[in-house]
């Protein structure tokens, strides 16, 4: 028998305590604080602004929620508008791209180098193997299975060449790693480009902050346990920085009572097993969502001489439960 959860499950216990810290201080400001929510990328994103101005914000907000929504029907690999889900879809697998796509693009490719190959978007047939996507599995895969869907998983056969992206093969492109991340970098340029100081977005597991509280105290966010989602780690404070977090307890099947979750290795075939959740902190979300799916593939030693040379900060929780983090991330 099979059953999904999904981060959709996890989010309101999450947000509850994003809002309650959120609300945390002395406000110091006539502005008042104002949110929205909208169900996009398959989950439930909210922002929260502040303003002296109630019919100023919701514009605003509604602008940036525009712009998350252009991301999705632009790339999202599930959705059906969108020029990846046309490309995984084509026999020719070609398809026009801009330079924002490019940009996007060359980032995961930077990240499939500087793992040595194992953050790999094109894992997409593996995940439907295991359940993850329409059918449902019963078993787990075979080995003959996996060897077969192993053929079709190489990143390196996907390639820009002047205004096409391309794939040579049989891939196909999963945006789930990180296309969220981008989008919610991309609302919050919108809310500062609009004159907004102080605000959050999160989508659960991916969080972009703009400056502090209206108070001036950074902002607090929950890490949920993973032995025990019901619970908190600690809680995170920053300022001006965004978070990605990746965990086994997100998104997993059950197969005969045990547990297979959706972040997979792709030499393996099977999900990653030396890690239960990996947090980021850094200077974008796009980043934050790649770093935090890339570092669960990564050997520690790596992740933390990758984390010191690029000013990121990281929390591993492994599966014997012990913790690996840089200096600078601290939970209270």
């Amino acid at each position: 028998m099979k059953k999904i959860k999904s981060k959709i499950n996890i989010f309101f216990n999450t947000i509850v305590i994003l809002m309650i810290f959120s609300l945390l201080g002395c406000q110091k400001s006539n502005e008042k604080r104002f949110s929205q929510e909208k169900f996009l990328f398959g989950t439930y994103i909210q922002m929260i602004i502040y303003s002296d101005n109630e019919k100023q914000a919701n514009e605003i907000m509604k602008k940036a929620f525009s712009e998350i929504e252009r991301i999705d029907n632009k790339f999202n690999s599930k959705n059906k508008n969108s020029i990846i889900y046309s490309l995984n879809e084509s026999d020719k697998k070609i398809v026009k791209i801009d330079s924002e796509g490019k940009y996007i693009f060359d980032e995961v490719r930077k990240m499939y180098e500087v793992t040595e190959k194992v953050y790999d978007i094109t894992v997409g047939p593996l995940l439907d193997l295991w359940g993850f996507g329409k059918e449902e599995r019963k078993n787990v895969p075979s080995e003959l299975e996996i060897k077969e869907v192993l053929k079709n998983i190489d990143f390196s056969k996907v390639e820009i060449i002047d205004d096409n992206l391309i794939v040579n093969g049989k891939e196909t492109i999963d945006t789930g790693s990180f296309l969220k991340g981008y989008a919610l970098e991309k609302a919050k340029e919108i809310l500062i480009n609009n004159g907004v100081k102080n605000g959050f977005i999160s989508s659960v597991s991916s969080i972009v902050t703009i400056g502090e509280k209206i108070d001036g105290s950074p902002w607090k966010i929950g890490l949920q346990d993973p032995n025990n989602q019901e619970k908190r780690l600690g809680v995170v404070e920053i300022k001006n920085k965004s978070m990605g977090v990746s965990g086994d307890y997100q998104t997993y099947i059950e197969i005969d009572g045990k547990r297979y979750h959706h972040i997979m290795n792709k030499f393996t075939g099977y999900p990653i097993a030396d890690k239960k959740m990996v947090a980021v902190i850094c200077d974008s979300g796009f980043m934050a969502d790649i770093y935090s799916t890339s570092f669960f593939g990564m050997k520690d030693n790596k992740i933390l001489e990758f984390c010191e040379k690029n000013n990121v900060d990281v929390f591993i929780v492994k599966s014997d439960n012990s913790i690996i983090k840089t200096k600078n991330f601290n939970l209270k």
